[in-house]
């Protein structure tokens, strides 16, 4: 591992630890040229796969777009950045394991999902977003349900 002080090559473990439940390895590193000492994260990459749109198109599955759609409807919320990027690593390990192709309609409901056990609030955000509420109505339906 390159230090990020010096740029040498060379660094000598210090210290692992899993984190996250054991998805990630945290390293504490020293390098071997100025003795500086930083910590390293290491995770299993999650496969890429494609996501089918409704139109039947496919794209590659890009995590930043998930996660500004969470972020957009947790504004102003007592969310962290912690538990939205929680929520991405478990949702992402289930589409990956799924299979290469994953449709955008899963994704939205895994993510309300998510979601509504997290804040109800940011849930109702993303659902009228996602299920395109056209009038106060359906508003009113999907409140009643959470409410139920």
């Amino acid at each position: 591992m390159r230090c990020p002080k010096c740029k040498h090559d060379d660094s000598k473990v210090l210290d692992s630890r899993d984190t996250q439940e054991g998805r990630e390895i945290r390293r504490r590193r020293e390098c071997e040229k100025c003795q500086y000492r930083f910590t390293t994260f290491e995770a299993v990459e999650t496969e890429n796969f494609l996501v089918i749109k409704k139109d039947g198109t496919r794209e590659s599955y890009r995590r930043e777009k998930v996660e500004k759609g969470i972020w957009t409807a947790c504004e102003k919320r007592q969310v962290t950045q912690e538990q939205v990027s929680s929520i991405l690593d478990e949702l992402e390990m289930k589409w990956s394991a799924s299979g290469k192709e994953v449709s955008s309609r899963t994704i939205g409901e895994d993510v309300m999902d998510s979601l509504k056990k997290l804040d109800e609030v940011a849930y109702i955000r993303f659902a009228s977003v996602y299920r395109h509420f056209k009038d106060l109505e359906s508003f009113k339906k999907e409140l009643a349900k959470l409410l139920d």
